[in-house]
């Protein structure tokens, strides 16, 4: 008898355009109300490798909040409008654009404050990964394993624009570019 031939891994394949219909849900962009006193707009366009916007894309915010801590509370798909879950997802508009309400988080352990942000979008096989930084938390940007980890001129990509007060909350501009010149810095976790 012959020894078993080993299974292998098939290949990814695309799978979309449906992410605008199919996984956005009520309030998955509002991590905290719009009134909330701590609110941010943590917000921006998702554009391809041709600086065309993405339409049809769906992104996923983790985070830790204020205080650093990642929060285990159930409630993501049922906002009760005091729980913070620390999770959001929004899909992006015909401009490519996607808008988040949420808090700006506190740093958690020696990393500076950031947000997890994971793309999925048609012609991406694995979602990608990257995270968000404020600028106002620089001195903190040398310890953060991650961060410290890229070449210098790459770290930039990585870094959220302050627009100051927008509409009444602190507002921060975070594109993302999948691909081509000025491509955002992207995380692989399988290691």
């Amino acid at each position: 008898m012959s020894e078993p031939t080993p299974a292998l891994q098939t290949p990814s394949q695309t799978v979309g355009p449906f992410y605008g219909y199919a996984l956005p849900y009520a309030g998955g962009p509002e991590l905290v109300p719009g009134y909330h006193p701590r609110a941010i707009r943590f917000h921006g366009t998702v554009t391809d490798g041709a600086n065309e916007p993405i339409l049809d894309a769906l992104l996923e915010i983790w985070q830790a909040d204020e205080s650093g801590a990642l929060v285990r509370e159930l409630g993501s798909l049922d906002r009760d409008g005091f729980t913070f879950t620390g999770f959001g997802r929004c899909a992006t508009t015909i401009a490519g654009h996607y808008t988040f309400t949420t808090l700006k988080p506190g740093a958690a352990g020696t990393a500076a404050p950031y947000i997890l942000v994971t793309v999925f979008a048609r012609g991406v096989t694995h979602h990608l990964f990257t995270r968000a930084y404020f600028a106002e938390d620089a001195a903190l940007h040398e310890a953060d394993a991650v961060l410290s980890s890229l070449p210098a001129d790459r770290r930039d990509t990585l870094i959220c624009v302050s627009e100051g007060i927008v509409g009444g909350a602190e507002s921060y501009r975070f594109d993302i570019r999948v691909q081509g010149e000025n491509e955002t810095v992207f995380l692989d976790f399988d290691a």
